[in-house]
């Protein structure tokens, strides 16, 4: 069923949307939540948070042309925040890993004018990716969006590991002039 079709039921409040948003889109968004929290049961869980989400959430926003991505995200959140709860303690080493690589080039969240600037920093970060080259790009998005593991990327791509490395440290060091290009200091 297309896309907009599935918004339009959604929008007429119509519970087919969800069973056709799950056949559609179900296995993708199980995989990438399952990507974030290792555990199947708790991506599903996270898959049907989500569909609880899209409803809430179509009317006012019609993401007619862009549903995955926008469930994408829901389920994104979702994942992230589990993590969150079940290792408020004691962190998982890839999310560490993770911030570790991007707080080199991120501003500070908690800095007050962060917060006010956030519209303007996604716009200059979708700018640079914009600008990448789709190989980098997709490696950059792989690590950063989806937290695939380097080792996964690379198979994925059919690139060796150091080449994934070093093309995410360069990328990184490229954003981190790019922020402070435009005034944004890590």
């Amino acid at each position: 069923m297309d896309d907009t079709v599935i918004v339009d039921l959604y929008l007429s409040r119509d519970e087919t949307a969800i069973r056709q948003t799950s056949d559609k889109f179900g296995p993708r968004l199980r995989a990438l939540a399952f990507d974030i929290v290792r555990d199947c049961q708790t991506a599903e869980e996270c898959e049907n948070d989500t569909y609880w989400e899209a409803w809430n959430a179509i009317p006012p926003h019609q993401p007619r042309t862009y549903l995955y991505n926008f469930l994408a995200r829901i389920t994104r959140h979702l994942s992230l925040d589990v993590c969150r709860r079940r290792d408020r303690l004691k962190r998982k080493a890839y999310l560490c890993e993770l911030s570790a690589e991007m707080e080199q080039c991120l501003p500070a969240p908690d800095d007050v004018e962060c917060r006010l600037d956030d519209i303007t920093l996604g716009r200059i970060i979708n700018a640079f990716l914009a600008d990448l080259a789709p190989e980098k790009r997709n490696i950059f998005v792989r690590r950063y969006w989806y937290l695939d593991p380097v080792a996964a990327i690379a198979r994925r791509y059919s690139l060796s590991e150091s080449k994934v490395k070093t093309t995410l440290f360069r990328c990184r060091k490229q954003l981190r002039e790019r922020l402070e290009k435009e005034g944004f200091e890590p």
